[in-house]
């Protein structure tokens, strides 16, 4: 009875010498500090006060179908889990059995035997006992997978946050250009109805009558473009929330007014990076592959699964638990495949390289956020003097206007100088709403970049 034990120490040995190596550790290769640097809270609510965006945000994280997707992946991972896990316990089943036979007696006489067996047991069916820790590691892999798919929820929802913002942005923006369009076109409404006055009284040329009917015409086909645009961005909008907007929505904050305090003292750590939820979801795919390759491992050696008994037999029924007989059973039994065709050897070759794969998508992943970091601060530090330079532009051109108009009134200037001026300052104040809008967005994405928890604002 002792010989197998002493086979198998061997083995025990060999499987501690087996033992997985730690999870490898990423290198980027980035710097330790930003170039630039923003003091941002990561507190979603904290970073964008605008109540209605608050109250889309919360909408969409009820409806959004991508995120409800994103949720039953992570019961689905769960479940998973919780089927590996139950693999590292004994299943235990009570058994009850009822037999009866008759044997005909080769005298030729006809007669018979009839016997009658019945029996309840308690027992284990095929229990491995996870010496080699195959067992242990597959439940490893199965929760490092489970936590990943909570990690991409998270990141599911951060991204939905961005892209509500965006949308969100995206309306107001064209909001205001429709706007703009408008008051331009009834501008060159008024132009011309003055002109076609001043060519009955016989003060203005034909020429200047014709240029303002173009005028007038491009500045309608303008409004139509921008309000296309505008129910464009309100599609999207509603597509990101997945329902009808809210009804009674607070009024917006102004597209000018300052979605985030961003200040730039230097020496923000790239270690920050490690808390966006892309990242934490890639390292747990990451502890998911290694598992697995500890699994391969230790399929290289025996699989030893123990089968056992304990109940009571009788011949009847009445006497099972009156005069039965104890019976128990216990079978231990080892599997080790001799021959296999190099399969063992490759799963785990497979599962190594997997896990290469799964380390090198971790570093670029790092790398890939730095970058979004990096750029984003790099846009915050050069939009608002972009922006502060671009008012004044679209201040000269409406004193250009005003001073050109004067002059035309006056006889000292032409009408094409007038038009020009007037089409300077539109195309400024167009270049101007433009700034502000990627102000937002970059601020929106500075956010998702840094990893705030876009955790929904409590709506009112």
């Amino acid at each position: 009875m002792r010989t197998p034990f002493l086979v198998l120490l061997p083995l025990l040995l060999a499987a501690c010498a087996g033992t997985p190596t730690p999870l490898p550790q990423a290198d980027a290769g980035l710097p330790a500090a930003f170039p630039l640097a923003a003091e941002v809270e990561p507190e979603w609510r904290g970073v964008f006060a605008d109540p209605a965006l608050q109250r889309l945000t919360a909408a969409a994280r009820e409806h959004n179908r991508d995120l409800r997707l994103a949720a039953l992946k992570v019961e689905i991972a769960r479940a998973q889990y919780g089927i590996e896990r139950a693999a590292r316990l004994p299943a235990v089943a009570l058994e009850a059995g009822a037999q009866r036979e008759r044997a005909l007696a080769g005298d030729g006489a006809g007669t018979s035997t009839r016997s009658q067996q019945s029996s309840l047991n308690l027992g284990l069916s095929a229990f491995e006992l996870d010496f080699f820790g195959r067992v242990k590691a597959l439940s490893d892999a199965a929760l490092a997978r489970y936590l990943a798919s909570e990690h991409g929820r998270r990141a599911a929802e951060l991204a939905l946050d961005g892209a509500v913002a965006d949308a969100w942005f995206a309306q107001r923006l064209a909001l205001a250009q429709r706007d703009l369009a408008e008051r331009s076109r009834e501008d060159w409404r008024q132009t011309l109805a003055l002109l076609r006055l001043q060519r009955e009284a016989g003060q203005s040329s034909a020429l200047d009558l014709v240029q303002a009917e173009g005028e007038l015409a491009a500045a309608e086909a303008e409004l139509q473009a921008r309000r296309r645009a505008l129910d464009q961005a309100g599609n999207a909008l509603r597509l990101l929330v997945g329902a009808t907007l809210p009804d009674e929505l607070p009024p917006p904050l102004a597209l000018d007014a300052p979605p985030v305090a961003i200040q730039a003292p230097a020496g923000l750590p790239s270690q920050r990076l490690l808390r966006r939820p892309d990242l934490q979801q890639a390292e747990q795919l990451l502890a998911a592959s290694q598992a697995e390759v500890g699994a391969a491992r230790a399929a290289f050696f025996p699989q030893i699964t123990l089968t056992a008994a304990l109940g009571v037999a009788s011949p009847s029924l009445d006497a099972l638990f009156g005069d039965g007989r104890g019976v128990w059973r216990l079978a231990p039994q080892a599997s080790l495949p001799v021959f296999d065709g190099g399969r063992r050897r490759q799963e785990l070759r497979l599962a190594e390289l997997r896990r290469s794969e799964a380390l090198a998508s971790y570093e670029l992943g790092i790398q890939t956020a730095f970058r979004e970091v990096a750029d984003a601060l790099a846009a915050a530090a050069t939009l608002g003097p972009q922006i502060e330079a671009q008012s004044r532009a679209v201040a000269s051109a409406a004193r250009r206007v005003a001073l050109t108009e004067l002059r035309y009134r006056a006889g000292l200037e032409g009408r094409l100088e007038l038009l020009d001026a007037r089409r300077q300052q539109h195309a400024a104040q167009l270049a101007l709403l433009e700034l502000r809008r990627a102000e937002l967005g970059n601020a929106v994405a500075l956010v998702q970049a840094l990893g705030g928890d876009g955790r929904p604002a409590a709506v009112q």
